[in-house]
C-alpha cells in the first residue's frame, strides 16, 4: 500500500539510523490476494529504483506467484505457514501446510538454477543435438566441374554440412570433385576461385 514517497522516507529513516542492509518486499495486503492484484513487475522496478534487494510477501493461494517472483529477481519469499489448514484461523485459507511449503522451496531452487546466466549458443547438454540442425546436402549426383544449383543442393537434416546461410553463396559455384547424392556439402568440395580466360 506504500507510495514511492513513503518508501523513500522509510529508507531514509533506516539509513540515517545505521541500517544499510535493506530488502524491500512487494506486498499486496489482501487476504487472500488474487494473482491479478500482484503486479509482480514492480519487483524489478523496486530493485532498479531503490537500489536494494527485493522480495515478495505472498498472500496468494498456491506457489506459482512466489515462483514467478523469484524469476523476476525476488531474493526473499515470505509465505504464511500452518501445520494444518483444517485447524482454521484468520490466515489458514492462504497458508501453506509443511508439505506444500517444502514443494515451494523445491520449486524455487529449480527456478534459481534455471535462471542461470546470460548465455547464447549451444549449452553443454545440447552439443550432441547440433546434428539435428539443417545443413547443405547434395541431393543429386554431381560431376566434377558441374555447378551447384537449387536442383542439386538443399538445406536438410542432419547438420553435417555447411550451414544453410551459405546456400546462396554456394549456388553457381563448381564442384571440385564428383559428389554422390546424400553427401553433406563442405568447403573442400567447392572450387573457391575459377580461372578466367
Amino acid at each position: 500500500m506504500a507510495t514511492t514517497a513513503e518508501i523513500r522516507l522509510a529508507m531514509r529513516t533506516l539509513r540515517q539510523n545505521g541500517c544499510l542492509d535493506i530488502t524491500i518486499l512487494q506486498c499486496v495486503s489482501s487476504y487472500p490476494a488474487k494473482p491479478e492484484e500482484m503486479n509482480l513487475l514492480t519487483i524489478p522496478d523496486i530493485a532498479r529504483r531503490f537500489k536494494v534487494e527485493v522480495g515478495l510477501s505472498d498472500h496468494t493461494l498456491g506457489n506459482h506467484v512466489s515462483v514467478a517472483a523469484v524469476a523476476l529477481g525476488a531474493k526473499i519469499i515470505e509465505k504464511h505457514l500452518t501445520l494444518r489448514r483444517a485447524d482454521g484461523g484468520p490466515d489458514a485459507v492462504f497458508s501453506l501446510e509443511p508439505a506444500e511449503f517444502k514443494n515451494l522451496v523445491s520449486d524455487i531452487r529449480d527456478i534459481e538454477q534455471a535462471l542461470g546466466k546470460v548465455k547464447y549458443g549451444p549449452g553443454k547438454g545440447e552439443q550432441e543435438n547440433i546434428i539435428f540442425r539443417k545443413s547443405l546436402f547434395v541431393v543429386k549426383d554431381i560431376k566434377k566441374g558441374e555447378r551447384f544449383t537449387a536442383e542439386n543442393v538443399r538445406s536438410i537434416r542432419p547438420g553435417y554440412g555447411l550451414l544453410p546461410k551459405f546456400y546462396r553463396s554456394v549456388l553457381g559455384k563448381k564442384a571440385k570433385t564428383d559428389l554422390e547424392k546424400g553427401t553433406p556439402l563442405v568447403l573442400k568440395d567447392i572450387v573457391k576461385k575459377e580461372k578466367r580466360c
